[in-house]
């Protein structure tokens, strides 16, 4: 297989899975996208946040690509896992709208890069962080 039709199986099953959580939201009022659901509160939204944060840190961060999103839930000091639930402050179009930016960024480094180009992941364990985009993508679709 040559590398357009890798990369486009590849952004296929990406694409099945980004449109599939955002249509477990479909219908949903805003009680329910916003209600916890675990002990640690994560809510429906919070994981389309997290999602999006997540991206934009696979997608753009490790490949030298920053989206320039503020993602304030990551700064120093503030709450643990606080990408995994919204404020009453966040709006279900905030989070939409970061959402479907991030996934835009991350499809015009899909489509700038090589699947063999080359990033660093300096969260992960040393042996381990450099990666390719291929297995980002195998990483962030599965």
């Amino acid at each position: 297989m040559d590398e357009a039709a890798a990369k486009a199986t590849l952004k296929r099953y990406l694409d099945v899975a980004r449109d599939s959580l955002l249509w477990k939201l479909e219908g949903l009022s805003e009680y329910d996208v916003r209600r916890p659901l675990t002990p640690t509160a994560s809510n429906l939204l919070g994981i389309v946040k997290h999602v999006a944060s997540v991206e934009n840190g696979y997608l753009g961060d490790i490949f030298g690509r920053p989206s320039g999103e503020p993602l304030p839930w990551f700064d120093e000091g503030a709450e643990a896992n606080a990408d995994m639930w919204v404020t009453p402050e966040e709006t279900r179009e905030d989070v939409l709208g970061l959402y479907a930016r991030t996934r835009a960024h991350s499809d015009a480094t899909i489509e700038a890069l090589s699947l063999d180009s080359v990033g660093e992941v300096p969260w992960w364990p040393e042996d381990r962080r450099v990666v390719t985009l291929h297995q980002i993508l195998v990483h962030i679709t599965t």
